[in-house]
C-alpha cells in the first residue's frame, strides 16, 4: 500500500467494482461503465453509443417496415453485440478478485461482498441469451437471404 499516489484514496477517486459491474449491465452498451472507470474522456467509451443506437434504429425499422427490411438486417446484430460485450466486461469486472481491482486503479483493497457476484449471475443470463439470439438472428437472415438469391436464379 505504500506504493499508492499521495491522493489516492480519497473518496471522489473509488472506484466501486460493484457499480462497474452493475453499470455494465444495466447501461453498458452505452459505455457508462468506461465513463464511470475511466472518465468522460474515454475514447473506448464513445465508441459504445453509435452502434447501439444504430441498433436499436434497426429494431425501430424491423417493426415499422416488417422482416424484409434489409437495413435492419444489418442494424439489428449491432445491438446484440453490443449488449453481449457490455455483459462480457461486467463479468470481467465482477470476477475481478478486490486485490486485483485495488492494485489497477490505485486504491485500498476493500471486500466487495456478493452484490457483484449477482451481478455476473445477471449479465451472464442477459449475455449468453443476447449473443445466441443475435447468432440466430443472423444466420436466419443470411440463409433466407441465400434461398432469395437461389429463387431468382431458378427463375
Amino acid at each position: 500500500m505504500s506504493a499508492l499516489a499521495p491522493d489516492a484514496g480519497t473518496t471522489a477517486d473509488l472506484k466501486s467494482k460493484t457499480v462497474a459491474t452493475w453499470l455494465s449491465f444495466a447501461l453498458g452498451s452505452l459505455g457508462a461503465h468506461r465513463f464511470y472507470l475511466h472518465g468522460w474522456r474515454d475514447r473506448l467509451g464513445w465508441l459504445h453509443p453509435l452502434p447501439t443506437l444504430l441498433g436499436l434504429y434497426g429494431v425501430h425499422r424491423m417493426d415499422t417496415l416488417g422482416q424484409d427490411d434489409v437495413t435492419a438486417w444489418f442494424l439489428i446484430p449491432l445491438l446484440g453485440l453490443m449488449v453481449a460485450q457490455s455483459m462480457l466486461a461486467g463479468i470481467v469486472h465482477g470476477l475481478t478478485s478486490d486485490e486485483r481491482w485495488a492494485q489497477r486503479f490505485h486504491q485500498p483493497e476493500r471486500r466487495t461482498g456478493w452484490l457483484p457476484i449477482l451481478g455476473v449471475i445477471a449479465c451472464l443470463m442477459v449475455g449468453g441469451a443476447c449473443l445466441m439470439a443475435t447468432i440466430a438472428f443472423s444466420a436466419q437472415r443470411y440463409f433466407e437471404s441465400q434461398v432469395e438469391a437461389a429463387r431468382e436464379i431458378s427463375q
